[in-house]
């Protein structure tokens, strides 16, 4: 019954032009709706997450890429060779049977092939076009390159994390690529086709990725505005809250995350842990008190947990209305967290390279229609030929003339 329910977006399309990190996790949360996401890449300049790990049994392969694959799921690929003039060209006869036209570029680059905002919009009157540059389109730094990483640092992000009077740590290059980016690009597209579909008016979405990363930042921003504070870093500490941190469990590098900011919660995770000595510690007495003693109580706390498998902690704690859960790698999210295996949250999928391959399901479930990867992340190209015969209704001949050309590259 399931698969007959429609998919939100069915009979979208998207020119898809975006590569590595926040443009293509955008085109992907489209694609799973059921938009016809159309990756537009050259095998002279591809995707460089094609080129990076992990690869399917650990063989390198521009079809092989864990990380690409996740990324571009449900969408098709064709090869463009868009310096050329026959490339070029199909380029364009493909925006015109397109809504949604979407990049990820530094400015300036679309406009060198001839397909900016502007120039599309001369034979595509009513397109939505997203770009979704780190900096924006204007602006004295437009022209800057950076990765998630580059956002993390110049957005105040990566001064806020890791652990007091040590360097910043940040969160890898991903956070700003997975997270704010994505969603916020996703869902002003989706305000665009709303505004298309009562007017039919097309517009330019200008993104910069480091105002949705800013957005994150709230707390910080308001503690100076109001206290002229500059939040540092704290590590797992909460504000206002404690027990709140990271507690070692039994087994090498086992761990469980703790917060216990109400009395009720302090007095049922004494009583779990068989501590209710601690109930009459006047370090104690008092959130206010625990707060201030929060490296002595947390030593305690440690030195009981250790003994207590992370799991079963967490479930004994949990039953008892107290915030906890254990920290799980990869493999344990993947295949034993029983939450996940309910909802069924990994699709598997079966690619025409790797064979069965995983990808995240968006996490949204619609009671009315399918919000679910449909189709493994594509070969580079592979979908050239039927994406021109079905949307340009060329014969094989053309195909074959063009190729011949090098358009298709």
């Amino acid at each position: 019954m399931t698969q007959q329910l429609p998919r939100p977006l069915a009979g979208i399309t998207v020119a898809d032009f975006t590569w590595i990190g926040a443009g293509s996790y955008t085109t992907k949360i489209l694609a799973d709706l059921g938009a016809d996401v159309i990756k537009i890449e050259s095998t002279e300049r591809m995707d460089t997450l094609r080129d990076a790990k992990p690869f399917k049994d650990g063989v390198r392969g521009v079809n092989r890429s864990g990380y690409f694959a996740d990324r571009n799921s449900s969408k098709r690929s064709v090869t463009l060779n868009l310096k050329s003039d026959a490339g070029n060209a199909i380029a364009r006869r493909l925006i015109e049977r397109s809504d949604v036209v979407a990049n990820n570029f530094t400015p300036g680059i679309m406009e060198r092939f001839g397909l900016g905002y502007e120039a599309v919009r001369a034979f595509k009157q009513d397109i939505i076009y997203i770009a979704m540059s780190m900096h924006g389109q204007t602006g004295p730094e437009s022209k800057y390159l950076g990765y998630g990483l580059t956002m993390g640092a110049v957005t105040g992000l990566h001064h806020l994390c890791g652990l007091p009077h040590l360097e910043p740590t940040g969160t890898g290059t991903n956070f700003p690529d997975h997270v704010p980016n994505p969603a916020h690009g996703a869902f002003a597209i989706l305000c665009a086709m709303r505004h298309k579909r009562r007017t039919g008016q097309g517009q330019l979405i200008d993104l910069a990725q480091i105002e949705p990363t800013i957005s994150l930042l709230g707390p910080a921003v308001l503690d100076y505005t109001v206290n002229g504070h500059i939040t540092q870093r704290t590590g797992n500490q909460h504000i206002a809250a404690a027990p709140h941190g990271v507690f070692p469990t039994t087994g090498p590098d086992q761990w469980i995350a703790i917060s216990a900011p109400q009395q009720k919660q302090w007095s049922a995770l004494l009583h779990v842990l068989g501590m209710q000595e601690l109930a009459s510690d006047p370090r104690f007495s008092s959130a206010a008190q625990r707060w201030l003693h929060r490296d002595e109580l947390n030593t305690c706390i440690a030195s009981v947990t250790r003994s207590f498998d992370n799991h079963v902690l967490t479930q004994l704690l949990q039953q008892q209305h107290v915030i906890a859960g254990p920290v799980q790698n990869a493999q344990d999210v993947l295949l034993r967290d029983p939450q996940l295996q309910a909802r069924g949250h990994w699709v598997y999928l079966n690619h025409a390279e790797m064979g069965e391959t995983v990808y995240n399901a968006l996490p949204v479930h619609m009671s009315g229609s399918l919000s679910r990867p449909h189709r493994p992340a594509p070969l580079l190209g592979e979908h050239t030929d039927s994406v021109l015969q079905e949307k340009l209704g060329l014969s094989a001949t053309d195909i074959s003339a063009l190729r011949d050309q090098g358009a298709l590259q």
